[in-house]
Order: C-alpha cells, then structure tokens, then sequence
C-alpha cells in the first residue's frame, strides 16, 4: 500500500477503479438488453449470438481505424487531456443509453450498436492516453507494482461491475446504464484534479512518420512483438465473455442477476491474482510464466465450454480470469520497461489494437462460431486452440520463452 502515499497515483487509480466498474456495469446491461430482445423477437439461440458477436464487432472496426492515431497523439499531446475527454465521451454514451433503454426494441437495438460504434473510437484514444501517463505518475522502481494494483483496479471493477449491472437489471434497463453515467462523472472530477508532471516533447513529430516508428520499433523487439502477439491469438481463439448471456440464459438457465455472477467471477480470479502480484511480484521466469498462464486459460475456457453447472462455470471463469492477469502482468511490465517514454503512446496503441482485435474481434468470433457450431462446441474448440497455439508461440518466440525478469537484457 505505500504506492498509494503518492497522491498523484492514487487519484489516478481510484479513478480508473470507477470508470472500470461503470464500463462493466454498463456492458453487462447492454449484452442482457440485446440479447434478450434478440430471443423475444424469435430468433433462435445461434442467431441471437450472432448478433452478441456483431456487437463486438461494432465495437472493434471504429477502434482498428483509429487506435494508432490515438497512440501517436497520447505522445504529442496532454496525456491526461485527452483521458478526460474519453472518460466524459463515456458517460455521455451511458446517458444515451438510459434515455433510450424504454423505448422499444426498435430504439433499443440500433441504440446499443451507436453505444458499441461509439465506445470503439473513444477506446482508440482511452488506453493508449491511460498506459502512457501511469508511467509518469510512479518511478521506474515503483512501475511492476504500480501494474499490479492498476491492474487490481481493472479487475476488481470486473468484479463488481457485472454483480452490480445484473442485479440492477432487475428494475429496469435504464437504471444500470444511469448508474454507469453516475460513477463516470465521478471519475471525470477525479481526473479533473490531477497534476500530472509535465511530459517529454516528441521533436519533429508528424503524424504518419510517428505512427510508422511504433509499428517498426514493437516488430524489431521480439520479446514486445512476442508477448502482443501471443495475447492476441489466445486470447481471439479462447475467449467466450460475449457468450455469458446466451450460457446464462439457455444454457444454465439463470437471469441477469446470475450472470453478473459469472462475469465477476473472471474478475474475482483476476482481482485475486493481481493482489498477490502486488504483494508479491514476479522477478523471475517471466517468460515461462506468461505461457503457463496462457496454456491454463485454455483449460479453463473448455471446462467453461463443457459445463452445465452454474458454479462449476463461475469456477472456470475465475481461474481463467487469475491465470489471464498473471499473462497481462508479465505482458504489460515487459512492455512498458522495453519501451522508451516518448514512445510510450505509440507502443500502448499498438498493444491495444492487438487486445481489442483478441477482445471486440473475438466476441464477433464467438459469435460466428456459435451461430456455426452451437455455443458449447465454439468454446471448448476455442480452448484447445488456445493451448496449441501457446506452444506454437514458445517456438516461435523463444527470447520470451526465455525471459528471467522485466527488465531488457542489452544483448536483446
């Protein structure tokens, strides 16, 4: 707890804890809204997750079109800027759904797909903005720990957020999604108040130039390359959040309130690991470590597919969630301690075009797959490619099979 005596962190932090429990309590009511209007419109069980699927895709292709231009300009300009604006461009997106969640499911559905469209572009500018200025805030010493308790922010509003979302469900669709405006406008005067010391000019920046130098420097660093790369493949192969309405629902036969309980459960197994990685770090191994985590997760992600049990699958989903932090950890300090800091934006950008492809483009994933194959056998395939494809990436990437600690050897 001493990396919260710095001020400037910790305001950071409790913010970002906020604006991650809104997004969740907001996801998770948008994914139950649009999946239920889906089945009472009579559209059957696969097609129903097609559309989940489409959501995600609606989220990823403004983010694939804008991502880069957000890293390069988290590095030309105020870092903490352009963070209040996407965090203000998120609440007013869950305002807009709070006003139309009534309305019918002709207003509804076109209504969560803008929110979708409109979360994709402010996501281009969000995380790169976001990973470059936590940086600034701790010093070189103080960042795998700043990493562990960022990410226990993160997870812990996974946690919550889904629990909270569900089970405000229960009174109306537009509660949820007002609640997510409140706890966002609270994040926003957090940010508000924040100092952040000044940032490292870029000289002769141009934009197409800056955005080409981060691209070419993540392909020359394979241990970067490696563990972007390795994310992306697992985690598009392996993951199935999407389909938490559609197992929930026709699978286990539960409501909203119980998948909330299975969207926290990811975040309960993550939370868990990222307290423990806080405590106590990781110094050794790393390499090794990040592939376990990655082998496991798709363990877990076949139970998950197999299940018809509501706690073995909220057990599945939390180990999944605890090995998936253990990967982000090692993922994410070796990033930003191989990365010099003025090209801290660029490189985040790049990173989050390649977990967005692994997120949003897997949710669309998920979905096609289970509108081909049925929602079990999509997931339980999933899981078995993401196993094969950890060991393929050990061979492919043998600097990060081999890497002791975060910090880059000069030979590398």
């Amino acid at each position: 707890m001493q990396i919260f005596a710095n001020r400037r962190f910790a305001r950071f932090w409790v913010g970002r804890w906020l604006a991650t429990l809104a997004i969740q309590v907001q996801l998770t009511a948008m994914g139950w809204q649009i999946y239920d209007v889906a089945r009472a419109n009579g559209q059957s069980v696969p097609e129903a997750a097609f559309v989940l699927g489409l959501v995600g895709l609606a989220q990823f292709l403004p983010l694939l079109a804008l991502s880069l231009y957000g890293g390069q300009l988290a590095d030309r300009h105020n870092r903490k800027h352009i963070l209040l604006s996407a965090y203000s461009g998120k609440a007013l997106v869950a305002l807009g759904l709070a006003l139309c969640a009534n309305l019918g499911a002709g207003i509804v559905t076109p209504a969560v797909f803008a929110a979708a469209i409109a979360a994709g572009a402010i996501n281009a500018f969000l995380p790169p903005a976001a990973s470059a200025l936590m940086p600034m805030l701790v010093s070189r010493e103080e960042l795998p720990k700043a990493v562990a308790w960022n990410s226990l922010a993160f997870n812990s509003g996974l946690i919550i957020g889904p629990a909270i979302g569900g089970n405000l469900y229960h009174f109306g669709p537009a509660i949820p999604y007002a609640a997510a405006f409140a706890l966002l406008a609270v994040a926003v005067g957090l940010l508000v108040g924040l100092h952040a010391p000044r940032q490292e000019e870029v000289k002769d920046a141009h934009t197409l130039g800056m955005i080409v130098e981060g691209l070419r420097y993540v392909w020359s660093n394979k241990i970067v390359l490696g563990a972007i790369s390795l994310d992306l493949v697992v985690v598009l192969l392996a993951g199935a959040v999407a389909l938490l309405p559609v197992f929930a629902r026709d699978i286990l036969h539960a409501g909203p309130g119980e998948m909330g309980v299975l969207r926290s459960a990811t975040g309960a197994g993550a939370a868990a690991v990222s307290l423990w990685l806080a405590v106590a770090p990781l110094r050794r191994r790393v390499g090794l470590w990040m592939f376990a985590s990655t082998i496991a997760f798709g363990v877990a992600t076949i139970v998950f597919g197999v299940s018809e049990s509501l706690w073995l699958t909220a057990v599945a989903l939390a180990i999944a969630g605890g090995v998936d932090m253990i990967s982000v950890y090692v993922r994410q300090s070796l990033i930003q301690l191989a990365t010099p800091a003025p090209m801290q934006g660029r490189v985040a950008a790049v990173s989050f075009v390649f977990i967005s492809a692994s997120n949003e483009l897997g949710d669309f994933e998920a979905g096609l797959m289970a509108r081909l194959l049925g929602p079990s056998l999509a997931v339980t395939i999933g899981g078995a490619a993401a196993i094969a494809a950890s060991f393929g990436w050990m061979r492919l990437f043998p600097a990060l099979t081999r890497a002791d600690g975060f910090e880059p050897a000069r030979d590398r």
